[in-house]
């Protein structure tokens, strides 16, 4: 409303202040960043190592807005901006079906555009083979992703063909959409928490824990709790907006992580009764490809489609092409349990067998489950 942003005027004034000496090396200001700052990134490490999540480079807005800058300055020399008669600096692309968009204010201070345009540059510069960039951002920044690339297009860099948008849809809640611009925050320490309290909550109804301690339980929560989470989204294709619901996501029957889960475990219980070694081959001169069950044979075909799921899953930047095929892999192998004897079976020779194309299934649960960051327990 008008009366309401007749009061955030004087903010949106004082902070635009603010960012002026910032830039210009206010030491008191620059000194008030850096401590606020501080608190942020020591919150953004604690969620980053609770969800097991890790980065090899980081780039820094404050570290990348003066290339932006440079670089704007020579774009306006060379005519990819104009300038307006207030002295801000904007791009005129309604020949490409956009609007004008703005790339330094008045002020001479930098836009989110700006520093975009910096640190893709920055990128580029450290690490000159790299063949593309992916954004992963949610689609609310479809039209700003659209502008970026196609500015650094007429800035003349070849590599912005190669620049992609995963336009990540929004994850709602029952509570409110998981988005922090809004007022509808969702913490996510407190999300993985709930999450682990569910588990929780779930597997005691299971009672099936009786022998661990109370340490080891309460790591196999986390681990099923986060499972549960990260599988439920990732198994949606990542452009589509889903609705997040904390109990079916911890099902342990159905497409969730917790079933994957505890199907890795049911598989590591049979290798441990068969005191499975790694090392085991089996000679195949003793096995009779025509004589094998049609169970096995269909877990045979489903090993062999994995490489390939992870090529198209590369190549679609979607993860949910690797989390669908595992749950196919998971409920192919429980059907197998269910109809084949595997410790009971007679014969030797087909006994190692089928304990070791179990041991095939665990491999390729384990390091499927590990290319979308969700751990596997050897008990549950």
């Amino acid at each position: 409303s008008r009366e309401e942003a007749e009061q955030n005027a004087p903010i949106l004034l004082e902070a635009q202040e603010m960012l002026r000496q910032w830039e210009s090396g206010n030491q008191d200001v620059v000194a008030l960043w850096k401590t606020m700052n501080s608190w942020v990134y020591k919150g953004f490490e604690e969620t980053y190592a609770n969800l097991g999540v890790d980065f090899d480079q980081l780039y820094y807005e404050s570290n990348t807005y003066l290339l932006g800058k440079d670089v704007v300055e020579d774009g306006l020399n060379r005519g990819v901006f104009f300038k307006k008669e207030d002295g801000s600096v904007w791009i005129d692309l309604t020949d490409e079906g956009l609007d004008e968009k703005i790339v330094l204010r008045s002020d001479g201070t930098a836009v989110y555009m700006t520093q975009d345009i910096g640190t893709a540059i920055q990128r580029v510069k450290d690490f000159p083979d790299i063949t593309g960039m992916v954004y992963t951002v949610g689609n609310e920044q479809d039209y700003h992703f659209k502008v970026l690339f196609l500015i650094l297009k007429k800035l003349g860099y070849n590599w912005a063909d190669h620049l992609y948008h995963l336009s990540y849809g929004m994850v709602d809640l029952p509570s409110g959409k998981m988005k922090s611009r809004e007022g509808t925050v969702v913490d996510a320490d407190d999300l993985i928490r709930d999450m682990a309290q569910t588990a929780e909550a779930i597997s005691e109804e299971l009672g099936k824990l009786d022998a661990y301690s109370e340490k080891e339980k309460q790591e196999l929560y986390r681990i099923i709790g986060l499972g549960a989470l990260k599988y439920y989204i990732l198994k949606v294709d990542p452009k589509k907006r889903i609705l997040f619901n904390p109990e079916e996501s911890v099902d342990f029957q159905g497409n969730t992580g917790p079933f994957i889960q505890y199907t890795y475990a049911r598989i590591q219980s049979i290798l441990r009764k068969a005191n499975f070694d790694q090392s085991n081959t089996i000679n195949n001169s003793t096995i009779n490809v025509e004589e094998l069950h049609p169970k096995e044979k269909e877990l045979i075909k489903l090993l062999q489609l994995f490489p390939g799921v992870i090529q198209a899953a590369a190549e679609q930047f979607s993860p949910a092409l690797i989390a669908n095929y595992i749950y196919d892999l998971v409920k192919e192998f429980n059907s197998f349990y269910q109809q084949v004897s595997i410790l009971g079976e007679e014969e030797e020779a087909i006994r190692e067998f089928r304990v070791l194309l179990s041991a095939e299934v665990a491999g390729v649960i384990k390091r499927g489950f590990a290319l979308l960051g969700i751990q596997v327990p050897d008990r549950m």
